[in-house]
């Protein structure tokens, strides 16, 4: 007797798991709203006096400004040059307002992660369990397809900068981490006993012989923070942070290829700019140079 073969019924995992993750945003929301009111707001404190600094001010003197800065990471009048022409080239695609406001956005976010993940990849060098703790996390960050962090970023902070900015941390700062703690890992245990042997302390151990033996390593985590950041504007548009993203969203969304690729070109020397600038800033801290 022929019976026809049927797979299994799979359980149904989803709807508890989506509704169980919607009920815990809205008591985050109904019982912590005030503290993330403030954590909006202190990181406002610091953006928008920023944002209108760099867009209040003159073009001339932003460029001048930044190339001052660039002359003095590489001591190279012809480092100074392009970044002065890279600057000029997106005021003439008329895109100087948008570009000011993308690098407020991303030099608070690199800061931040920078804050929360340069202590944490220290810890999880001093640390083994806090690392294993930690590189499942880590993975999750990384993995985790980046529109997914705005949806609840947008519940707790509403529309605006501030999700924008913590998604952004979310995305970019696992590569610090990660590089912080295997920069310190490799540091030659040699150097270490003689700081022991000499009588240092652990901070001073750490201050003096870890962290700069470890800083290529951090620097490269550093360097990819940065760049994350910033291919994280277009994202972080779709969620109402204004600036060169928002330039790119409207050409997809008018079918404006043309739009597109203007901004497109923003990120790209705004990219190449922060990469150099980094560079040049991190031979000057490496020992020896």
């Amino acid at each position: 007797m022929n019976q026809a073969f049927t797979l299994p019924a799979f359980p149904d995992w989803g709807t508890p798991l989506r509704d169980g993750a919607n009920a815990f945003i809205d008591q985050l929301v109904t019982r912590h709203g005030e503290q993330f009111e403030a954590v909006s707001q202190a990181l406002l404190n610091v953006l928008v006096p920023l944002e209108q600094a760099l867009r209040g001010a003159p073009a001339w003197s932003v460029m001048l400004a930044l190339a001052a800065l660039a002359w003095w990471l590489s001591r190279r009048w012809t480092f100074a040059l392009a970044v002065s022409t890279g600057l000029w080239f997106i005021g003439a695609l008329g895109q100087w307002d948008q570009a000011m406001q993308s690098i407020a956005l991303v030099l608070v976010a690199v800061l931040l992660a920078l804050v929360l993940g340069l202590p944490l990849g220290v810890l999880c060098a001093r640390s083994r369990w806090l690392r294993r703790l930690t590189t499942p996390l880590l993975d999750l960050m990384q993995t985790i397809p980046s529109f997914v962090y705005l949806i609840p970023a947008a519940m707790l902070f509403g529309l605006g900068k501030v999700p924008a900015i913590l998604a952004t941390v979310v995305y970019a700062a696992p590569p610090l981490v990660r590089l912080t703690d295997l920069g310190l890992r490799q540091v030659p245990v040699d150097a270490v006993e003689a700081g022991r042997v000499l009588g240092a302390t652990r901070w001073q151990i750490l201050r003096r012989i870890q962290l700069p033996m470890a800083w290529p390593s951090i620097l490269q985590g550093l360097n990819q923070t940065a760049m994350m950041s910033l291919a994280m504007v277009v994202v972080a548009s779709m969620i109402g942070a204004r600036g060169v993203g928002e330039t790119v969203l409207i050409g997809l969304q008018r079918n404006d290829p043309g739009t597109g690729l203007v901004g497109g070109l923003v990120i790209v020397v705004l990219a190449i700019i922060l990469d150099r600038c980094l560079q040049a800033g991190g031979q000057r801290r490496r020992p020896g140079a």
